[in-house]
């Protein structure tokens, strides 16, 4: 078995979770959101973006959760619907005019309908197969958006320069500033239909087949239906990720949604806790800031740095940021007796 492989088995369900440790306290929530809410007012454009692209990968990494931490199923390949989702946006914004929240969903729903679709052939894989042809999807992707057929839409090599919108209304605050607050809205919005779909009858069947596909089946559970299912759901939040990652940046180009992505969206994943969707946004704060931190110690061995920090994350919190909210919870319940 894998080191994956292991720290995924080793986590505790996510019906095995507390309720209260499932989501967030109703007091917890509302501090999270007010400091969410208030931060860009005290800080610079380039912290404000920053904090965006925090938002956006914290959906494709809750993407990713729905998809292993709710169904059981390994991804490796969120790079290449997070880059469907991308170009998508940006050749509807700068080839057909069309405005850019319009272009999220439809983004959602082309990349639903990939992840579906692809989810067909990969039914009869599991475990690191499964990974593997996800793998394999994520490492062609980028040559796909290069071919010469493709190029009049997607730039080939050089990509496409996508413009950032203004603040509708006349508003009277800065692009990035209001990219942030439509990406903060359109990320609770998400967040909170994915806690009601892991907590519905279908999040059920997925958690289901996640720890045991055999008694799922046998108690009528459809087995094939749920778990391609599960693919599009995690692949249509990954494509709004996308398209709003394109419309933060400025830019998509084939070399931006390389297999380091998918990689780095798995990491976050772990990091923040498998099958636990409030980590989704601390396994982003990992991805994108640690590097950095990294590179402030040592910008010869960032990678090395890196790679020591990330180890001792994995020793110290083997379940993530999860296991250290539940260890918060069960503290203060002990100072409250």
């Amino acid at each position: 078995m894998s080191a994956v492989e292991e720290v995924v088995t080793e986590a505790p369900a996510v019906d095995a979770v507390p309720k209260r440790a499932m989501t967030l306290g109703l007091g917890t929530s509302l501090v999270v959101l007010a400091a969410l809410a208030l931060a860009p007012l005290f800080v610079k454009n380039f912290i404000i973006f920053q904090m965006t692209m925090l938002l956006i990968y914290g959906l494709a990494v809750l993407a990713l959760n729905i998809l292993t931490g709710g169904s059981g199923q390994f991804s490796l390949g969120q790079s290449a619907f997070y880059a469907v989702g991308a170009y998508t946006s940006a050749i509807l914004m700068e080839h057909v005019g069309m405005n850019y929240a319009l272009t999220l969903p439809i983004a959602g729903v082309i990349c639903f309908a990939f992840g579906f679709v692809f989810g067909q052939p990969a039914l009869r894989l599991s475990g690191v197969y499964l990974a593997l042809a996800t793998f394999a999807l994520a490492v062609a992707m980028p040559q796909l958006l290069k071919l010469g057929f493709f190029e009049h839409w997607t730039g080939g090599v050089q990509g496409l320069v996508v413009t950032k919108p203004d603040a509708p209304f006349g508003l009277p605050i800065g692009q990035d500033m209001w990219l942030y607050y439509f990406t903060l809205v359109i990320t609770i919005g998400i967040y909170i239909a994915s806690v009601n779909l892991l907590r519905s009858r279908s999040g059920r069947a997925f958690m289901a087949i996640r720890d045991n596909e055999i008694a799922a089946s046998a108690m009528g559970v459809d087995v094939a239906l749920y778990k391609t299912l599960a693919f599009g759901v995690s692949a249509g939040i990954t494509g709004v990720a996308g398209g709003l990652g394109a419309i933060a940046v400025q830019f998509v180009a084939p070399d931006g949604y390389t297999i380091t992505l998918a990689i780095s969206l798995f990491l976050g994943m772990v990091v923040g806790g498998v099958g636990w969707l409030p980590g989704s946004i601390v396994g982003s704060a990992f991805i994108i800031f640690v590097p950095n931190i990294a590179e402030g110690i040592s910008k010869g061995l960032s990678g090395a740095v890196f790679g020591v920090l990330l180890f001792l994350v994995i020793f110290l919190v083997p379940h993530g940021a999860r296991q250290v909210a539940m260890v918060a919870q069960q503290l203060i319940g002990k100072l409250k007796r």
